[in-house]
């Protein structure tokens, strides 16, 4: 593997670990000409592409490059880690690939990176669904914005343990 720091191709295997429900594998190296240490990633090349029936019925090879670029413009200057758009990438793919085994429609997809990203962030979420639900008009775009205004923050991301009711003192 070529050193990212200093392009040599000498390196050693520090820590690996399975990632990503065992799919991809992440090595810790250490570059032996400048000794520092990167990290890269190793996926197994899918055999069986999966295949996404768009809305128009069209078919196009399944692109996680293409999911997590409408995440990130969702996110935009949004205070959301990479580490957690790559979390809902990983969690909607885990989902796509346990139901789907040759062709998903486009509509789960969409369906399943916008439960993510409502659990996350509200904000990214209304940015997404309006491109991926496409409203005709600005009212739908108000009817989302206030169902989820009024859904509490704790059931859109996770359910509070102990929580008061009115009742308790």
């Amino acid at each position: 593997m070529q050193c990212p720091f200093c392009g040599q191709d000498r390196d050693k295997v520090i820590d690996s670990r399975s990632s990503d429900g065992g799919r991809m594998v992440r090595r810790r190296r250490q570059c032996l000409a400048c000794h520092r240490r990167f990290t890269t990633y190793e996926r197994v090349e899918d055999s069986i592409r999966l295949t996404v029936v768009k809305k128009d019925g069209s078919r196009v090879p399944y692109d996680r490059n293409k999911v997590l670029a409408g995440i990130r413009a969702a996110c935009y200057k949004r205070p959301i880690s990479e580490q957690e758009l790559l979390g809902i990438v990983e969690a909607a793919e885990e989902e796509i690939y346990r139901q789907y085994a040759k062709e998903v429609p486009s509509a789960f997809i969409g369906d399943v990176v916008c439960r993510h990203l409502r659990a996350l962030d509200a904000v990214a979420y209304v940015r997404f669904a309006s491109v991926y639900r496409e409203f005709q008009d600005v009212g739908e775009f108000i009817d989302e914005a206030k169902e989820l205004k009024d859904t509490p923050a704790h059931y859109r991301n996770q359910p509070r343990l102990f929580e008061k009711t009115s009742g308790d003192n």
